[in-house]
């Protein structure tokens, strides 16, 4: 198992109606990487340090998850429950889906 997972995922808009999970430490440095020159600003600036030190092992992984999810929250790209199953008031008083 990667050490680098996240505890959970966090999900993030990609273009269009993509919706990309970034579940570990290298999905997040390379959504960083790949975020757009004339987009950075402080907070992504703070989010990639804090990869990247956690990367080196200088920083705790939780720590790192947060502020890629702040600057997601700041990009105005961060997505909350994406997956249909994890919704609130989707499951039956068995625990299954509502059908």
């Amino acid at each position: 198992m990667n050490d680098r997972m996240f505890d959970s995922p966090v999900f993030v808009k990609s273009g269009g109606n993509l919706i990309q999970e970034i579940a570990c430490l290298e999905d997040a440095l390379e959504f960083l990487y790949d975020w757009p020159k004339e987009r950075r600003g402080v907070i992504y600036q703070t989010a990639l340090r804090a990869c990247q030190r956690a990367f080196d092992a200088g920083y705790p992984l939780s720590g790192a998850r947060e502020a890629f999810r702040g600057f997601a929250r700041s990009a105005k790209i961060h997505e909350e429950n994406t997956v249909p199953w994890a919704r609130a008031g989707n499951r039956s008083q068995s625990g299954g889906l509502v059908a």
